[in-house]
C-alpha cells in the first residue's frame, strides 16, 4: 500500500475473517467439443462450513481457476445445510445411494475420530464431526462422493429427546393459541 500523508485516503477493503471455514477439495480441467475444436474451462468443487453444524459443497466453472474457485465457493454458501450433532457425532446410523455413490455413516463413541476416506472426510471435518464411522462403496468420484455425503447429512434428523422438546413446545403454543381464541369469543358476546 501507498504511504499518503491524508489517512482519510487510505485503502478500505480490509476484510474481516470470515466464520466460515473454506476447503478446495479438487480443481479439474474440462473440455467441451464444438465445431472449432475444443473449449477448455476450469471446474472448481469447494467445501464450506462453520464447523459448528453448517456445511455446503459448491461447483463453479470458468476460464481461469481462480474465478472458477470463486463461484464455487459462492454457490456453496448458498447451497448451506444444517446438521444436527450429539456430542460431536451425528445422531443415527443413514445409508444413502446418489448415481453411482453408496455411503453409511454410523455415530461413533467419543474419541473415536473421523474414519472416513477421501472427499466426505474434508466435509464432515468442515461440518464439525469430530468422531464418525462411514463406509462408502461404488465411485471413488470426488465430487459424486461429496454429493452423496450432503445428500446423507439433509437426511439426518434431531434426536428423540429434543424432538420431544421442539414438540412439547409447539403443544405449549398452540394451547395458548387456543385460549386466545375463546377469549376473543367471550369478549364479542
Amino acid at each position: 500500500m501507498a504511504k499518503t500523508s491524508r489517512p482519510d485516503r487510505q485503502r478500505k477493503d480490509r476484510r474481516e475473517p470470515s466464520e466460515f471455514a473454506e476447503t478446495t477439495l479438487s480443481v479439474d480441467r474440462v473440455t467441451r467439443v464444438v465445431k472449432g475444436g475444443r473449449r477448455m474451462r476450469f471446474r472448481a468443487i469447494v467445501v464450506v462450513g462453520n464447523r459448528k453444524g453448517k456445511v455446503g459443497i459448491g461447483t463453479g466453472k470458468a476460464n481461469e481457476v481462480q474465478a472458477a474457485v470463486q463461484k464455487a465457493s459462492k454457490n456453496a454458501k448458498r447451497a448451506m445445510v444444517s446438521i444436527p450433532l450429539v456430542g460431536g457425532t451425528i445422531p443415527h446410523t443413514v445409508e444413502v445411494k446418489f448415481k453411482a455413490a453408496k455411503l453409511r455413516l454410523i455415530p461413533a463413541a467419543e474419541g473415536t475420530g473421523i474414519i472416513v476416506g477421501g472427499s466426505p472426510r474434508t466435509v464432515l471435518e468442515h461440518a464439525g464431526v469430530k468422531d464418525v464411522l462411514s463406509k462408502r462403496f461404488g465411485t471413488t468420484n470426488k465430487l459424486v462422493n461429496a454429493q452423496a455425503l450432503m445428500k446423507a447429512l439433509a437426511k439426518l434428523r434431531q434426536p428423540k429427546a429434543a424432538a420431544a422438546a421442539q414438540e412439547t413446545e409447539t403443544k405449549k403454543e398452540e394451547v395458548k393459541k387456543e385460549e386466545n381464541v375463546k377469549e376473543e369469543k367471550k369478549g364479542d358476546e
